[in-house]
């Protein structure tokens, strides 16, 4: 129960604080579509507990307050969070999202958290929180991302993705969730970092691009660790130049930009260089500095408006460009339920020729690289429904999928099919809680593995031996492409069905009879 840190006259609600309002049974991405074409807004508002900026109004023991010291009193959290309430009161039919950052409510002590508890059951349901964490620390994932998607309730997270996709993984378990990657920021201290190598600026300077800086490499590697429902960007930065050329690394990725505005800044040139083909796909800041101010209402109102309009003019610029979307040019005298599929993986360059090493330290003439598809809507749900197609006929209780080219597609068919996913680690870590197997399961459940091509066997098999250590059972492996070789047949003497979408010899029969490749290339795949 409360025990009456922040509770004033004003809080006759006051009651047993358990889990926060549900918020998680809609899609990060539809629930905040939906409030974005409600509002008419792409507006995000930080609702940051800063008492810096609490207003005059709300400040009547504010002199009681000072930080790091024990004068957080009760009184003063019922200050701010009277204000915090204001400003939700004031907004919500203006903006899209909410994003409170972590960091002032921890500033606040044990206090602030049961402040974060209480501001986020007053945020209309509808609305999506995005919880700014900008957290990096790989040992603890697995627990933030417990409170933050099933304590708190909120909808997405901030991370810093340089542990890779090691951190982000335990927070993709949650397929209703969503994180934002914080690629780029405007601090001028963090460009020897953001923009090496030196070249690269440059580059730019002298009118070239031919350098990419690391945070373009950034982008690229966070599009290939989850699908664009659960993986997005972050840019901090007022320069339309590196909103631009991110837009054009992530054409299909949410972005939420900051600092934009500041003294001499083209927020509206930002905006052109963020949006995506359609408009949209880009959530701008309210400045945080209004926060103070008396006619908030009116000052966001006003902002939601002009900002509308100058989406309304990137969407007409936009007009000619067409859909990303992949046709068929050839007719196959045999039939081929999978030919289209193939061809498409084709031409979207996953089959390349050349001497690649694999995963499995094998050297081959050529090398299948699935990581794009999920960048290709059009393609990953083709590949979701030939998935799906096998696992209907499975009997299972959760899907597994192999780190980590294969989790963004575990988790499109957790959605698809209604099931939950865990994850088996790639490696225990020597500390943090050490799991194996990331997610919630109970021994003796039937697990179906996922995972994205077969050549050995090994990552499939190191996967489902983890799962049975744990007293899951696992019958069936379920991949995209099987190279065959024997493979299936060394499964089932270890005691796994193998299923396979497509194989090897299906593939490049296929690719041959529609002039994809030649004889030269046929006989190497």
């Amino acid at each position: 129960m409360l025990t009456g840190s922040i509770i004033n006259t004003n809080l006759q609600e006051a009651q047993i604080l358990g889990s926060c309002t549900k918020r998680d049974g809609v899609n990060f991405r539809d629930k905040l579509a939906a409030m974005s074409q409600q509002n008419q807004s792409c507006l995000w508002l930080g609702l940051d507990p800063n008492p810096e900026l609490l207003p005059s109004a709300f400040a009547s023991v504010a002199e009681e307050w000072q930080p790091g010291s024990s004068s957080v009193t009760p009184r003063v959290m019922a200050d701010l969070l009277d204000w915090l309430e204001w400003v939700i009161e004031q907004t919500q039919d203006q903006v899209c999202a909410y994003k409170p950052t972590l960091g002032f409510y921890l500033a606040l002590g044990t206090r602030g958290l049961e402040l974060l508890e209480w501001v986020l059951r007053r945020v209309p349901e509808g609305i999506p929180v995005i919880l700014d964490a900008k957290y990096a620390d790989l040992n603890s994932a697995t627990a933030l991302a417990q409170q933050a998607f099933e304590v708190w309730q909120v909808d997405a997270l901030t991370l810093n993705p340089y542990a890779g996709q090691d951190l982000v993984a335990p927070f993709l378990l949650y397929p209703h969730k969503a994180v934002f990657l914080l690629c780029r920021t405007s601090n001028p201290g963090a460009n020897a970092i953001q923009e090496y190598p030196a070249e690269a600026a440059a580059m730019r300077q002298g009118g070239t691009e031919e350098v990419d800086p690391l945070y373009l490499n950034v982008v690229r590697q966070c599009r290939s660790w989850g699908t664009p429902e659960q993986v997005a960007l972050e840019v901090g930065s007022p320069d339309p130049w590196v909103m631009r050329r991110i837009r054009a690394v992530a054409p299909e990725r949410l972005i939420l930009a900051r600092s934009l505005w500041g003294e001499g800044v083209d927020w509206q040139a930002c905006l052109g260089a963020g949006v995506d083909e359609h408009g949209e796909g880009l959530l701008l800041p309210v400045p945080q500095d209004w926060l103070s101010r008396p006619d908030l209402k009116e000052s966001v109102t006003s902002l939601r408006e002009r900002v509308e309009k100058a989406r309304s003019q990137a969407r007409r610029q936009n007009v000619e460009s067409v859909c990303d979307l992949w046709m068929p040019d050839v007719c196959l005298l045999q039939p081929d339920p999978h030919a289209d599929l193939i061809l498409e993986l084709y031409d979207l360059g996953c089959i390349l020729f050349g001497e690649y090493v694999q995963a499995s330290g094998q050297i081959l003439p050529y090398y299948i690289d699935l990581r794009t598809i999920i960048s290709k809507p059009q393609v990953f749900h083709h590949i979701l429904n030939a998935y799906a197609e096998i696992l209907e006929t499975l009997s299972f209780d959760r899907i597994a999928g192999i780190p980590y080219g294969s989790l963004p597609t575990a988790t499109g068919l957790s959605l698809r099919l209604n099931k939950p996913m865990i994850y088996p680690r790639k490696e225990v870590k020597a500390h943090g809680t050490r799991r194996q197997i990331e997610g919630f399961y109970q021994p003796g459940e039937t697990v179906v593995v996922v995972d994205d091509i077969l050549i050995t066997g090994r990552s499939a098999v190191e996967g489902a031996e983890k799962l049975r250590s744990a007293g899951l059972k696992v019958e069936d492996i379920v991949v995209l492409i099987d190279h065959e070789q024997g493979v299936r047949e060394r499964l089932q003497a270890q005691g796994y069905r193998s299923h396979a979408v497509l194989t090897l010899s299906e593939i490049k029969n296929t690719l041959f009879r529609a002039g994809r490749i030649d004889e030269a290339q046929f006989n190497l795949l």
